[in-house]
């Protein structure tokens, strides 16, 4: 029998946050590549922009759910609010990636391809890491699985002071 020793406030499938590193790479890296074929194969229907619009959003999506279930190992899908906060932080990857190629483009008039390539997988990479720590910390913590209805009553500790303070005070 082995000793207890890990922390009894995570759940035995809640991954370590190694563990749940790289299920966010390999969730999130696939879907990528799923959505960058299927980008196109859905703009043969619609313009590409709406095409790209539709696999972002269905991506993002499916990904807040494995991210759930298998990144974080929260064991529930994720509501709204989670799906939300999630977006959230989609669109602000998204922006960081956007901020460092106007930048470029701004320092360099005509980057080579390599360097573009460069600043956009290090911006990538850069989000990728705020983004899983946004997730990890903010997101799926844990801390909203379990919600009071609306107008419960919490009952709060009385304060008490320590004998010492009552005896010299009088």
């Amino acid at each position: 029998m082995e000793p207890q020793t890990a922390d009894r406030t995570k759940s035995p499938s809640t991954p370590g946050p190694l563990a749940s590193f790289v299920r966010f790479v390999v969730c999130g890296g696939g879907i990528g590549v799923l959505s960058s074929f299927a980008v196109p194969l859905v703009a043969m229907t619609m313009p590409w922009a709406v095409a790209n619009a539709v696999i972002t959003v269905a991506s993002t999506l499916l990904c807040t759910e494995l991210h759930a279930l298998f990144t974080f190992g929260t064991g529930r899908r994720p509501g709204w609010r989670r799906h939300l906060q999630s977006s959230g932080s989609a669109a602000a990857a998204y922006s960081v990636t956007c901020v460092a190629m106007i930048l470029l483009h701004t320092v360099q008039s005509s980057p080579a391809l390599l360097t573009e390539q460069a600043v956009y997988l290090s911006a990538s990479a850069l989000a990728g890491i705020g983004r899983f720590l946004v997730l990890r910390l903010f997101v799926f913590t844990g801390t909203h699985t379990s919600r009071r209805p609306s107008g419960t009553m919490v009952a709060l500790p009385r304060p008490t002071l320590p004998r010492t303070a009552v005896s010299t005070a009088c």
